[in-house]
């Protein structure tokens, strides 16, 4: 998928409404519209790369940079009190459905045990 065909890229140009919750110069955070959790939120980086891998390869600053917003959502939103967690998807095996490197920070209530 090309960046114009990027969903994601047209929630950061506006093209695309979302419920934004965070924001600075480089890392859009948003509700999930299909939450998982009572605290479902995508953080996505405003540089695109389609996955964690490509994103690590080519440009890490960016990881430092979603870790970094993250942390400061969850601070200032006292979700770090009870805690979170923080998922990413790559590949059809992994579960990724939009390739725009994204993070999917989940809380608000206790989750269940992770994976199968």
């Amino acid at each position: 998928m090309n960046k114009a065909d990027c969903i994601f890229c047209k929630i950061i140009a506006g093209v695309i409404p979302s419920t934004k919750i965070y924001e600075n110069d480089k890392v859009l955070g948003f509700k999930d519209l299909s939450p998982h959790a009572a605290k479902h939120l995508l953080f996505i980086h405003k540089r695109h790369t389609t996955n964690v891998n490509q994103l690590t390869e080519t440009d890490p600053q960016q990881l430092t940079d979603l870790f970094r917003a993250m942390r400061e959502y969850t601070k200032d939103s006292k979700m770090d009190q009870e805690g979170f967690r923080i998922v990413t998807n790559e590949g059809s095996f992994g579960g990724q459905t939009v390739f725009h490197t994204h993070f999917h920070l989940l809380g608000g209530e206790p989750l269940g045990r992770f994976g199968k």
